[in-house]
């Protein structure tokens, strides 16, 4: 290495302009890295919109869309790749993903005899709804090779220490050090909410609940609209009663995807359609004036490794409201920085985030202030320079693939056939719909 300046080569199924948690993390350490004087090459499937000339990213063919899901199929990797590691000169293969370009990345670590670093973004079991025939066994199937994977790698990171912990109890066996994904704060300390509220024509006295991610099955929008509606309807029936003029309360919903119309059609039921606020996709410069926006941020998910949405809000100083789950105990302190709950209820959600709006303006600033504390933490500077050093300390150790055993290759090439099968069939399916004039483009994505 050159002054112990790293070549870092990562690969991921998820990367811009894709919007999700994994595109984003891959993206912050990767810029963080590069200005530490670090290089980094990413690997990653072609996305519709991606920018016509890049820096250090390859990009490799891939199907998009695949009926409706965000799951990425990668086509087989093209020789070009290898030309282009040859010349990059890696030291250190960190992969985000356990399957498709994850068993390429370990493939390549294992040819070129370099360390292996894993990301366990995901609780791959809470999405596999999205692939053709989810059932328990395809969640045990997700487990299981997530697991497979994680004790083929050197070394693990896990986002959270709740995340750490799951994957211990699992049977990981590898050493696992918690590296979340970091914040630029500067990004946050300067964001407009009050402009964001003037182009959503969002009154400056209303009290806003928020929301921002991917709409989708497995972050629990269903009880999550419910609750808040709830809230709203709760909320407007005590001013009715007390005869107050007092400011109205919204719903701003950050994102698209498939749970949308759930969402929309739960307000509309509720008589509250008028009170729900779809901003759709923003840009990454338009993201913290809309956080900025918020009063408060909802948040009900049970499928996240750290909820890194939470975290932004927090950097804006919002309180948060959500359930108690790994990737948001290690941020929400109950009564403290928000309200973090044990049950799962509406009447509880919504009487926690009646909790919020009545709090005195001094309170509220205790709240924002412990918020920003939190999310203090998470500084990008921080969360990247640990991971160098856990690079440079996995790449300085000879003895790296000791105790990775003949057994657990042969269980990781069974589990390696049965996602082959898979991806056989998610190609059969595709191929037919492009038949039928059912995909668009030839792209598919993964958030």
């Amino acid at each position: 290495m050159d002054n112990n300046r790293l070549n870092i080569l990562m690969f991921t199924n998820s990367y811009i302009p894709h919007v999700g948690g994994v595109a984003r993390s891959v993206e912050s350490f990767a810029q963080q890295h590069r200005a530490f004087n670090h290089r980094v090459l990413i690997v990653a499937p072609e996305f519709l919109g991606m920018p016509e000339s890049e820096i250090n990213v390859f990009r490799v063919p891939a199907l998009q869309k695949f009926n409706g899901s965000d799951f990425s199929v990668v086509l087989p990797v093209p020789s070009l790749l290898k030309d282009r590691i040859e010349q990059f000169k890696p030291h250190v293969v960190h992969a985000h993903q356990p399957f498709l370009l994850g068993i390429t990345a370990l493939q390549i670590a294992r040819t070129r005899n370099l360390p292996l670093v894993y990301t366990h973004h995901r609780l791959y079991e809470t999405h596999t709804h999205y692939v053709p025939g989810d059932s328990p066994t395809m969640q045990q199937f997700a487990v299981a090779l997530a697991t497979q994977y994680s004790n083929l790698a050197d070394l693990v990171f896990a986002p959270s220490e709740s995340t750490a912990r799951l994957l211990q109890q699992r049977g990981v066996e590898t050493p696992i050090n918690i590296v979340p994904t970091g914040l630029q704060l500067d990004y946050f300390a300067n964001a407009n909410g009050y402009h964001f509220r003037k182009t959503q024509n969002i009154p400056s006295k209303a009290f806003v609940v928020g929301h921002l991610g991917r709409l989708a099955e497995e972050k629990n929008l269903s009880f999550l609209a419910n609750s808040v509606a709830e809230f709203i309807a709760r909320r407007q029936t005590q001013h009715q009663q007390r005869k107050k003029n007092t400011p109205k309360t919204y719903f701003l919903l950050i994102g698209t995807g498939p749970a949308e119309d759930l969402v929309a059609t739960i307000f509309q039921h509720a008589g509250l359609s008028k009170q729900l606020l779809r901003a759709g996709d923003l840009t990454a410069g338009q993201l913290a004036n809309a956080y900025d926006a918020m009063d408060v941020f909802a948040f009900a998910s049970k499928s996240e490794t750290q909820g890194l949405v939470i975290s932004e809000a927090m950097a804006c100083g919002i309180p948060v409201v959500a359930l108690d789950a790994a990737g948001t105990r290690e941020l929400v302190a109950d009564k403290h920085n928000g309200r973090l709950l044990q049950t799962e209820s509406y009447a509880d959600f919504a009487e926690a985030l009646q909790w919020i709006a009545d709090q005195p303006a001094l309170n509220r600033l205790a709240l924002s202030h412990a918020a920003r504390k939190t999310a203090l933490r998470l500084s990008i500077e921080q969360t990247a320079d640990q991971a160098l050093k856990y690079y440079a300390r996995i790449i300085s150790q000879q003895t790296r693939l000791q105790g990775k055993t003949d057994q657990q290759l042969k269980q990781l090439l069974q589990l390696l056939k049965a996602e082959w099968a898979i991806i056989e069939g998610m190609a059969s399916a595709a191929n037919k719909s492009i038949l039928g004039g059912q995909i668009e483009g030839k792209h598919l994505t993964d958030r």
